[in-house]
């Protein structure tokens, strides 16, 4: 690995190998989500407890200071909207300049293996690391399932991240699920968790996540469960403290309804 990615890579996760990125880029299918309408104000009080923001160029320029701003891993693939016929027909979006430019940390594109697009979005991610390795630029690879979440079982999982990491992804964002250790072992790059639909409590989020990062999760991609929260800031420090400091479910829903009570 060249200076330039130990750099990069080193950006998106501590020194204790973990991390805790804030997607924001829903928009690019789902249009004005809820709590999302204005992501620059539902960002600013989450900020200090994410290592990196995944966000599309567009909100990127509009709603995030360049100032002191957290990494960025770039969204660079789209195409297809949720009133569209298949969410898994995508393209890529952003050229490797635009990215350069953006001064990204790191590119995320989307693959949707058993999908009819399989093949297109493999060879997304196919072109993309072609590309991105060249200036040292990690590419995360998201395990999508379109409107199938029924894929969510772990050999469906686990098959699609070792294709992603065969790919030459350097991480892998999927979805966490039953036996999530079978997931991790067969993938030989970082798995990231994302949060998938929206949870009924701040516990079962905490559960989850703590249950994957036992299994062998690096972190968390994770955005609805914690923006759609009454609470954002809660379940941020709450999530927080799991990842980064081996808190148990117990704490880290202690610490959740402390700040709760005094946010």
């Amino acid at each position: 690995m060249d200076w330039g990615m130990k750099n990069r890579m080193s950006q998106l996760f501590r020194e204790d190998g973990h991390c805790f990125f804030l997607p924001i880029d829903h928009g690019y299918f789902q249009g004005p989500t809820s709590c999302l309408e204005k992501p620059g104000e539902t960002i600013a009080p989450l900020l200090p407890w994410c290592d990196a923001l995944f966000v599309t160029r567009g909100v990127l320029r509009s709603a995030v200071s360049p100032v002191e701003s957290k990494p960025i891993i770039l969204r660079v693939s789209g195409g297809s909207s949720v009133i569209g016929e298949d969410l898994a027909n995508e393209g890529i979006t952003t050229s490797i300049e635009e990215v350069l430019r953006l001064n990204a940390a790191a590119v995320g594109v989307s693959i949707f293996v058993g999908s009819d697009y399989e093949y297109e979005s493999l060879m997304n991610l196919a072109e993309l690391v072609n590309s991105c390795e060249d200036f040292g630029i990690p590419v995360m690879a998201v395990t999508a399932v379109g409107k199938e979440l029924q894929k969510q079982e772990v050999r469906y999982l686990a098959l699609s991240c070792r294709i992603a990491a065969e790919f030459g992804a350097r991480v892998v964002k999927t979805y966490w699920c039953k036996n999530f250790d079978k997931v991790v072992e067969g993938c030989p790059v970082p798995v990231v968790m994302a949060g998938g639909p929206k949870c009924e409590t701040a516990l079962e989020v905490l559960q989850f996540v703590h249950d994957g990062m036992q299994r062998g999760a690096v972190g968390v991609n994770l955005g609805r469960n914690v923006w759609q929260n009454p609470h954002p800031v809660a379940m941020m420090r709450a999530l927080y403290a799991v990842i980064h400091e081996e808190a148990t479910i117990k704490e880290a829903h202690k610490i959740f309804n402390s700040v709760k009570k005094s946010g």
